[in-house]
């Protein structure tokens, strides 16, 4: 998965723009809450990425964190 696939996938479920998005983005105070987190893990998951989880991925709802964990 590349960068630029999470912060468009992230940018979706938020419903603004990728270009409001960047790696010190708190997705928390952007607005994520703990369903689209889920539908963020299951998505990640069925492309491939079983490690995610959402404890891993609310216990630090960096943009660029998560950037790290999946890229």
């Amino acid at each position: 998965m590349t960068d630029e696939q999470i912060i468009t996938d992230v940018a979706a479920v938020l419903g603004v723009d990728r270009s409001e998005l960047d790696t010190d983005t708190d997705l928390l105070d952007a607005g994520l809450d703990s369903v689209r987190i889920m539908s963020l893990v299951e998505k990640w998951r069925s492309a491939g990425h079983a490690d995610i989880d959402f404890p891993t991925l609310a216990g630090d709802p960096v943009l660029g964190s998560w950037i790290e964990l999946l890229a």
